[in-house]
């Protein structure tokens, strides 16, 4: 079995742990954490369960999770590869009953994502890509291969992702200088998602985010054919970095 398959395996696992909780509202125990995020049962079940899959794998990666103590960075700035997880994206979706929430696993080599596993827990659904190796969808049985919809900014209607939890008026702003922008709205990396599948073009994010919200699902989108770039900027996102904070940024197709 390839290593990505593994890792498939690992976030069905994951996903199969958060539903057990999600299917019984008594379970859910929710906590605050400093930054006043929400923090459940279910965070930590799908944590323990990745990093326990990942120990287990024939080659060993040090691990970042959100769920996890942080290595200091003067020690993980020598990692070369590593593995980059948030075992429950999307909890406020979570909490809400909504559906629009994702296991996360993402491979990272020095500052950029080479691998990256979404598996969607509500509905089954599970997003991958390798670096050079494209990017895939399956549902049930069916694989499919994932591509972007070019466009260019001068389009009328272009489709835009909106966070469910999180829109503000700068991005208000960004998506008003379009021509009759069409907004979706979608929880977590779903965001980026929806446009590796075509639903979509464009997502900005004027707000804050980690790299463990962002680094799987910006594989499976630039393999789809996109990219991740800080906002106002050509310059892809990066991870690993001191400040694990990621900068204002656009995820959006390539364009034509």
């Amino acid at each position: 079995m390839s290593l990505v398959e593994e890792v498939k395996v690992i976030a069905k696992a994951a996903g199969d742990a958060i539903m057990e909780i999600y299917a019984d509202e008594s379970k859910f125990g929710v906590e605050y954490k400093s930054d006043d995020s929400p923090l459940t049962q279910a965070d930590q079940k799908s944590n323990a369960v990745i990093v326990d899959g990942l120990e287990k794998l024939t080659i060993q990666y040090p691990i970042i999770s959100e769920e996890t103590k942080l290595v200091d960075y003067s020690v993980r700035k020598d990692y070369d590869l590593f593995w980059l997880v948030d075992p429950l994206d999307g909890t406020k979706e979570f909490i809400k009953r909504n559906g629009e929430f994702t296991v996360n696993i993402a491979l990272i080599k020095g500052q950029n994502p080479v691998m990256g596993v979404v598996y969607v827990p509500a509905t089954e659904e599970m997003y991958w890509a390798v670096k050079d190796e494209g990017a895939y969808y399956q549902k049930g049985n069916t694989v499919t291969k994932l591509e972007a919809n070019k466009y260019t900014l001068a389009d009328k209607g272009l489709r835009v992702v909106c966070s469910r939890s999180h829109i503000n008026e700068e991005t208000k702003a960004f998506i008003d200088k379009l021509d009759s922008p069409d907004t979706v709205s979608k929880g977590s990396s779903l965001k980026f998602l929806i446009i590796a599948n075509g639903g979509a073009e464009i997502y900005p994010r004027i707000g804050p985010t980690m790299e463990w919200d962002t680094a799987a699902a910006h594989m499976v989108l630039a393999e789809a054919g996109g990219s991740v770039t800080e906002y106002g900027k050509d310059t892809p996102l990066k991870y690993n970095k001191e400040n694990l904070l990621n900068p204002y940024f656009v995820a959006a197709a390539d364009q034509q």
